[in-house]
């Protein structure tokens, strides 16, 4: 202890230190006791031995007095909490870069080993201070995975509040063609606006993201939202069976408490007819790449005409030949926006019904990002084997439908 005490006195001999910062420079010398208190018990001893008052100077020369500014930080902080439901919290701080240096000077020039960092310390006595007010609430500090950050800012004086997205999974039915998944800004005008779009700077008036978001970003009062899709289907496909998985990010949510059958009913009440959602569910943010990161296999249906009658036993033969491995060029249709690469994919499983010599009904099961109208048209030889060309004709997809996604968040 009288080691202790003789390093304070050198200290305390060089500059004024409110006893916060006293108490820091031997934080890992002594446990149970804050900072302030361990200061303190310090000044006061050494105010013992040299016969003279306990005092505590009103301006500190190493924190300029921000750390007996404890409880005025904590209830900027806390006013900025206000309207806003969390369960968990974090408090950092920036501080500006002379004072931390001229610290670390001190502790060098001492050899204080076992300091605190400035910014630690106020950081836990303020978390301290709003986890004792928000109690009632049941918010706690978490400092690995928290829904709101707050940052003293000392440089610029003000108290910034981050908070956390909140991520939605369910799954989506798209029931009528001619919609996109999101939101797609009129190629004439870039979203500008423009009489092609009559000014609406859209390239078609709805999509999926537009009829499923609104009703969720009202709800959690949040500033924006983004839409993410385990893949998407063509705007003039249709999403049946199960429907598609998706997740809906939403940006400074005010609110995380929310009713998620009370919201599937509105989002179907708004959407009717068009777009259908069900099993929302609270979902981490890593299940967005787990959504992103494979390649979910699909189930699609399709309508197809051929130029020519067609016998079941053509079609059964070809359908059997179309099972397997499929090297596929980027398609014409979409090679302005993508690559121009050959893609390996596979087909599981492939069979249809005839409807007329010339019409017939094709199901598919096969990996996520093989485009399957080229792989029934063949797109002028840029996918092997296709089944346009197994049957030595052409032939036209007249409609599309997915009928399941194979994918979990």
């Amino acid at each position: 202890m009288s080691k202790i005490l003789d390093l304070a006195r050198e200290i305390l001999a060089e500059r004024e230190l409110c006893d916060s910062c006293l108490g820091r420079q031997f934080g890992r010398r002594s446990h149970g006791l804050s900072n302030r208190d361990r200061g303190r018990a310090i000044r006061i001893m050494l105010a013992m031995e040299d016969d003279r008052p306990y005092e505590e100077p009103r301006y500190c020369q190493l924190c300029l007095g921000h750390l007996l500014k404890v409880d005025q930080w904590s209830s900027r902080a806390l006013a900025q909490l206000e309207g806003l439901e969390f369960r968990s919290f974090v408090v950092g701080s920036h501080w500006p870069e002379f004072l931390e240096e001229q610290e670390a000077e001190l502790q060098r020039r001492h050899g204080l080993e076992g300091a605190e960092l400035l910014k630690h310390d106020l950081n836990r006595e303020v978390g301290k201070r709003l986890e004792a007010a928000l109690q009632a609430r049941g918010a706690a500090v978490d400092l690995h995975n928290p829904e709101v950050a707050l940052l003293l800012d000392l440089v610029w004086d003000r108290v910034e509040l981050k908070i956390a997205p909140l991520f939605i999974y369910g799954r989506y039915k798209k029931l009528v063609r001619g919609i996109p998944q999101t939101h797609w800004p009129c190629r004439a005008c870039r979203g500008r606006g423009c009489e092609k779009c009559d000014f609406t700077g859209k390239q078609y008036p709805e999509s999926v993201e537009e009829l499923i978001s609104p009703p969720v970003l009202e709800a959690a009062r949040g500033s924006s939202s983004a839409f993410h899709g385990s893949g998407r289907e063509d705007i003039d496909a249709r999403m049946l069976g199960e429907g598609r998985p998706f997740i809906i990010e939403v940006r400074e949510p005010r609110l995380r408490s929310l009713d998620l059958q009370a919201l599937t009913d509105q989002i179907n009440e708004r959407a009717a007819s068009k777009v259908e959602v069900g099993d929302l569910r609270f979902v981490t943010r890593g299940a967005i790449e787990r959504l992103k990161s494979g390649r979910a296999e699909k189930f699609y249906r399709a309508r197809v005409e051929f130029d020519r009658p067609v016998s079941a036993e053509e079609l059964e033969a070809a359908l059997r030949d179309l099972v397997g491995p499929i090297a596929q060029r980027t398609p014409r249709r979409v090679a302005h926006r993508r690559a121009d690469l050959v893609r390996s994919r596979r087909v599981w499983e492939a069979r249809g019904e005839l409807l007329s010599e010339r019409e017939a009904l094709i199901e598919v099961r096969c990996d996520g990002g093989l485009y399957v109208k080229e792989l029934l048209s063949g797109d002028s030889g840029r996918t092997t084997p296709s089944l346009a060309a197994l049957l030595g004709l052409s032939l036209e997809v007249r409609e599309l439908d997915v009928l399941k996604v194979f994918a979990e968040p």
